[in-house]
């Protein structure tokens, strides 16, 4: 293995890239601690009155003491349905955890917002949570505490393949599968909502707050003419006594969490994938060095070498067809012990054996020809792989498709996409148009997919958008005999600008789960390590193959 990175110098750049990437970490800390407020402070005041914990305290009852959680999704329907109130984190908390030494999918309602009601990205969210745990063979937990789906916007939800009804499907799927899944009804669980918790495979009830039902009481009522309340329709006693829906009674949330504690910890052991780890190393330089080395101007170049070097361990690499396709860098190394294929776009404008300048993050023939390669290799030695994106595309012009640049990139698309090894991506600056697509993007089922704060997620670029936006804009006012001036010209393109770059942000992304999560670049190996380690809880790897490639 060969050592990488360099001391840096901390000057006035380094700094003033520094300064600039911690700020952006604050502002986006500031937005999630108010998203960690859900409903507001009043809501959660009313909330505690009833005895009851928030989703995050129930969360962190059930995690081994002094473990990390890696919540997910954090952002979900970020500035999303404002017209109704807002829906913080889309009013469910989900992430990964240690309960008793074994990582688990933990799903919890937050019912301070909007009493834990499903919006359209609710549902999506729990598709979601419930894909990483198929994907990777991990337990479930459910703490219900919901009164069902928004009915505002029922028709968004409710009829469609990945609405509210797939969340029962996968329960029953994921039953089927070996998958253990334990619910815990904490507050209201009502009508098609009552269905997750009854086809987990058990179901505990907090008394005197937990109620399951088809129909509450005032829907009864107004049915059948039948007068009840909800604790005589539902409640613990009448669903684990008389009706024997539920399987556990606990008097309040602590128990019911220490409960399900109690039940994870005689899960037997299961085969694991078995990726390959040894003692983990430190890399040789400070993670939070990869701050002033991220340029505050996406298009402005840097080494990825730097940053792949504050990430595995000892900064150590085995690089793969060095001296070709430089445009792409491919190596084996490890992340906290365990064995990764590196495929990182490299920002640096590189030369060629031929002296040919290479603009970096474009994706040139060679590269793709070489990525290729290294995921069959990858796939062939049981090898996860980690993207590092920050690409613009790949190269255009009469060069490069006489070259076969569609050709070659078709291989490499090829390859990404029927490739069985777990793959991990993180959006460290640009990810745009069909480089999004061949270093892994959301379409191309990664096990988990983050993003840096300073992320760029669009089909192009703001500055390439904005110009072809305003002349399509232009042309289409001019057919009614409208002109233009150039102060007016100038003005419609900010205003274009603008709202493409809003679409383009990692909030954005985040908010619509087209992220998992964004991420601290200074916390990558732990991010990482997590999802190698998460993935290698499933062993049904099946057998690769890449059809047809044309060489």
């Amino acid at each position: 293995m060969s050592n990488i990175g360099t001391v840096l110098k901390k000057d006035e750049a380094f700094l003033r890239r520094e300064d600039f990437y911690k700020n952006l970490l604050r502002k986006l800390e500031a937005e999630k601690e108010k998203i960690k407020l859900g409903g507001g402070k009043k809501a959660i005041e009313k909330h505690k009155a009833k005895g009851k914990l928030t989703a995050r305290e129930r969360i962190n009852k059930l995690l081994d003491e002094g473990s990390k959680f890696f919540e997910l999704s954090t952002f979900a329907a970020y500035n999303m349905y404002e017209e109704y109130g807002g829906a913080p984190s889309s009013g469910t908390v989900y992430g990964i955890g240690k309960i008793n030494g074994k990582y688990h999918i933990i799903i919890a309602n937050d019912a301070t917002v909007k009493a834990g009601a499903w919006f359209p990205i609710t549902a999506k969210k729990n598709l979601r949570a419930q894909e990483i745990s198929m994907d990777n063979n991990l337990s479930v937990i459910y703490l219900v505490d919901s009164a069902g789906v928004f009915l505002p916007l029922q028709d968004d939800i409710f009829p469609d393949k990945e609405h509210f009804g797939r969340v029962f499907r996968n329960n029953a799927v994921m039953s089927a599968k070996g998958i253990p899944q334990i619910a815990a009804i904490m507050g209201p669980c009502v009508a098609g909502g009552a269905y997750l918790p009854i086809m987990s495979d058990e179901a505990l009830i907090v008394e005197g707050e937990g109620s399951v039902f088809l129909a509450g009481s005032h829907l009864v009522r107004a049915a059948i003419g039948e007068v009840i309340d909800n604790e005589s329709l539902g409640g613990a006693k009448v669903q684990s006594n008389i009706s024997g829906v539920t399987d556990y009674v606990m008097k309040n949330d602590e128990e019911c969490l220490r409960q399900i504690r109690k039940l994870t910890d005689k899960i037997g052991v299961k085969p694991k994938a078995g990726f390959n780890r040894i003692e983990s190393k430190l890399p040789l330089y400070s993670p939070k060095e990869i701050y002033g080395i991220l340029p505050e101007d996406q298009i402005k170049p840097y080494n990825m070498y730097e940053v792949i070097a504050r990430i595995v361990d000892g900064s150590e690499i085995d690089e793969y067809k060095a001296g070709y396709g430089k445009t792409i860098i491919t190596a084996y190394a490890r992340i906290d012990g365990w064995a990764v294929g590196i495929i990182a776009n490299q920002r640096s404008v590189v030369k060629t054996e031929t002296g040919e300048m290479q603009v970096g993050g474009v994706i040139y023939s060679d590269s793709a020809d070489k990525t290729a390669r290294f995921i069959l290799n990858c796939n062939q030695r049981k090898i996860p792989l980690l993207f590092l994106q920050d690409v613009t595309g790949f190269m255009v012009g009469s060069r490069a498709e006489h070259s076969g640049i569609i050709k070659d990139g078709a291989k490499m698309v090829n390859a990404v996409a029927n490739s069985v090894v777990p793959k991990i991506t993180i959006i460290m600056g640009n990810s745009f148009g069909a480089g999004n697509y061949a270093m892994c993007g959301k379409a191309y089922d990664p096990r988990f997919i983050f993003a840096y704060p300073n992320a760029k997620i669009a089909v192009m670029g703001g500055a390439q958008a904005g110009s072809v936006l305003l002349d399509i804009k232009i042309k289409q006012e001019e057919k009614t005999g409208k002109t233009f001036n150039e102060n007016e010209k100038k003005k419609l393109l900010n205003e274009i600008m603008k709202s493409y770059e809003d679409k383009s942000t990692p909030l954005y992304a985040a908010a619509r789960l087209w992220i998992d999560e964004i991420i601290d670049p200074a916390l990558t190996r732990d991010y990482v390590s997590m999802a190698i380690e998460a993935a290698d809880n499933n062993p049904d790897i099946p057998k690769f193959n890449v059809g047809v490639i044309q060489t």
